[in-house]
């Protein structure tokens, strides 16, 4: 049954998202994350929970374990065909469909990791904390012109998702790896989407501040973000869909 659902799923996104294609070369907007305080943060590892052994497992063993974290502890909220656009919820695109779809507009991503290593942390932070993976990982090719950056943003900082960039003189949050970019920017999607506060220790140095702001309201949707996560962003949750929708056609 859960089978049928996913297909509907795609089958869905497919009708929703069959406009035009995303070209290669994507338009950054300005940033606008809680511009009350402009920010630039180095975030030290000794924050976080990491296993070292991680390090040694293969990409299939990874991924493998993903899928068994996302059977073993399902996500807070489930995607249907009802809500296309949720924030949380399980994956439908593959890791394997997402790291083909970014090489095969760009080939050459500006990363400090190699696409695999990249979107495995996404699916390992994402099912963790029940934020989508798959749409975030494609709000990250967005955010960074499919890692090409040439904004704000270089990428030594780590940052996938403008997180702290205010304007073009403010570079926004450094994070000491990958990893931990990750990790915040899949917790700065939580904040927005749920009051629930993270499993695992808060990276994001926004994370407090967007809570403050919001109180017990949420924004469930990535449409929800337009004009919040981006300035004027009047269709900046589409698009992410948009990408979303080419990654599930791999």
């Amino acid at each position: 049954m859960r089978i049928y659902r996913e297909i509907l799923v795609m089958l869905v996104f497919m009708g929703m998202l069959m406009a035009s294609p995303v070209e290669g070369a994507v338009q950054l907007e300005q940033r606008y994350h809680d511009p009350l305080i402009k920010t630039k943060v180095i975030v030290n590892e000794a924050n976080t929970v990491f296993n070292h052994g991680d390090e040694q497992k293969s990409f299939k063993e990874r991924i493998r374990a993903i899928l068994d974290m996302s059977e073993a502890q399902p996500a807070p909220v489930v995607v249907n065909a009802s809500e296309p656009d949720a924030i949380m919820g399980r994956p439908i695109a593959t890791p394997e469909q997402c790291v083909k779809y970014l090489l095969s507009v760009n080939p050459r991503p500006n990363l400090t990791v190699p696409p695999q290593e990249l979107v495995t942390y996404y699916y390992e932070e994402g099912t963790r904390e029940g934020v989508r993976p798959d749409v975030a990982f494609a709000q990250a090719l967005k955010e960074t012109g499919f890692f090409r950056y040439g904004g704000t943003v270089t990428p030594d900082q780590n940052n996938y998702c403008g997180l702290g960039t205010t304007s073009t003189e403010v570079k926004g949050a450094y994070f000491p790896s990958s990893q931990l970019g990750v990790r915040a920017h899949i917790q700065h999607l939580l904040a927005y989407a749920t009051t629930r506060r993270p499993q695992a220790p808060v990276v994001d140095p926004r994370y407090d501040l967007v809570r403050a702001v919001y109180h017990d309201s949420t924004i469930g949707t990535w449409e929800g973000l337009n004009g919040r996560w981006a300035v004027p962003g009047y269709t900046y949750g589409q698009s992410i869909l948009q990408i979303f929708g080419n990654i599930l056609r791999e």
